[in-house]
């Protein structure tokens, strides 16, 4: 067949490659998927020859065999030796979880990330010694790691000074660490009422009570916290401005001026946990820019990248205050993982990270996109981040719900998962990302509505 015969002879399939959609293979790979979801092609359908394929979407070979590849990796295709190339039968899965409860980044639009990580750890071994990686190193980072902090934080502060950076093994430890440092045994820590779990399980493990402070559409309500500081006089005041977890609010300018200079008035530390920033469209800067020595400022890369990098820096500008910080790190944790730190770090400054930032921003609207589409009015979310905060109709509960979605395969987080010290809103958590193939998540969230729109069963059970 003839270059011109094999382009007339194109399937309808066939993508339009182009500049700015990704790697070339992985739009291919792509188009082999909607096709199959779509019915366009069907099981035991024959693909194209490579090279002839190759010719049609003017590519070379290496191209349709790396897209082939993927596509047989996703389960779309299988081989059958001489006689080519074939649509596969569905992968039949026995009740599958789809997990809507654990908010982790999306895999990343547009990016190639098994490549990318391979060129990473690539590039970490080429300029590493390796005994360096395996051996012990001073907590608090490196001059290389605090270097790529800054660059990690320049969107949120501008430039920094590197020694004012503490890098961590995860936001988690960051956490416990500030919450050591801060306080101690009895003291009161304020929050809002829905909030992060984790800051929960670090004050009960530690002997610390956590006090609710009344929240608005805006976030913590100012007057409230200041009746609360002079009244309770807390170690700490943590606070979630950015996508907050779990109810998605990102908090305005101006109520992050006033907290600010509440903390000020009333001498006492702010923790700003800020995992989504990066992922916000136009995010208010952080309330640590408006008091810089009043704040612990905490941003991981596990949140905006990828969960396996279990790296957090924390911007504290005090030295007397880090190194108060760093003793409490020093006492659970001496150190990030070298081999992790140094693949963010190489990352960061080569700009990878950049790119895969893009890729799961990218992929993140796209899934709200969907749940907008899907949940109809019920949808909250900001059109970013990571997870969408459902109120329930009045028929439910979010235990119900939970346990109702739970019988459906769905795992969602009911309201009380992140209640602070009292009643719980009746809502629940939606997570976007852990799901990896946006059509199994746009079924579970199909489900979902499905679910929200009739009524729970009677409770009675039946006798047998």
């Amino acid at each position: 067949m003839s270059q011109l015969e094999a382009i007339q002879d194109q399937p309808p399939w066939l993508p339009r490659l182009t500049a700015h959609g990704g790697p070339r293979f992985l739009q291919i790979a792509d188009a082999l998927q909607a096709a199959v979801a779509d019915g366009a092609l069907k099981p035991g359908d024959r693909l194209p020859p490579q090279r002839q394929l190759a010719a049609q979407l003017d590519v070379d070979l290496t191209t349709i065999t790396r897209a082939y590849d993927e596509a047989r990796r996703r389960h779309l295709l299988e081989g059958r030796g001489a006689r080519g190339t074939y649509v596969a039968a569905p992968k039949v899965e026995l009740a599958p979880v789809l997990d809507l409860g654990m908010n982790t980044p999306p895999p990343p639009h547009g990016v190639d990330f098994d490549d990318l990580l391979k060129q990473g750890l690539s590039q970490v071994l080429m300029r590493t010694d390796n005994d360096l990686l395996m051996t012990y190193h001073l907590g608090g980072g490196g001059h290389a790691e605090r270097r790529a902090g800054v660059q990690w934080l320049a969107p949120m502060f501008g430039p920094l000074d590197p020694a004012q950076l503490v890098v961590c093994p995860g936001a988690q430890a960051a956490l416990a660490a500030s919450v050591l440092a801060l306080t101690k045994p009895g003291d009161t820590i304020l929050a809002e009422p829905m909030t992060y779990p984790g800051l929960r399980a670090t004050a009960d493990q530690f002997g610390r009570h956590l006090v609710a402070v009344a929240a608005d559409r805006h976030g913590m309500v100012p007057e409230l916290l200041e009746q609360a500081c002079r009244q309770r006089e807390p170690g700490l005041v943590y606070l979630n401005p950015t996508l907050q977890n779990p109810t998605a609010v990102t908090m305005p300018e101006t109520r992050r001026r006033e907290l600010a200079a509440i903390a000020q008035r009333c001498h006492v530390r702010i923790v700003e946990d800020d995992p989504y920033w990066l992922l916000a469209d136009a995010a208010p800067p952080p309330v640590a820019t408006f008091a810089p020595q009043q704040v612990y400022y905490i941003s991981t890369l596990s949140k905006c990248l990828t969960p396996g990098l279990r790296v957090a820096f924390v911007l504290i500008r005090d030295p007397r205050e880090r190194e108060r910080f760093m003793a409490a790190l020093r006492s659970f944790a001496l150190m990030a993982a070298p081999l992790t730190a140094a693949l963010a770090t190489q990352w960061i400054l080569d700009g990878s990270a950049d790119g895969l930032l893009a890729g799961v921003r990218s992929e993140a609207r796209l899934r709200h996109r969907l749940a907008r589409d899907i949940l109809a009015g019920r949808y909250s979310g900001a059109g970013d981040g990571l997870h969408v905060w459902l109120e329930l109709p009045a028929y439910w509960t979010a235990a119900q719900f939970a346990l109702a979605a739970d019988s459906e395969g769905i795992a969602v987080t009911p309201a009380q998962a992140f209640a602070t010290d009292g009643a719980a809103a009746n809502a629940i958590r939606i997570s976007l990302g852990s799901i990896k193939q946006r059509g199994h998540l746009q079924a579970g969230l199909q489900r979902l509505s499905h679910l929200l729109a009739r009524r729970p069963e009677s409770s009675s059970a039946a006798v047998v």
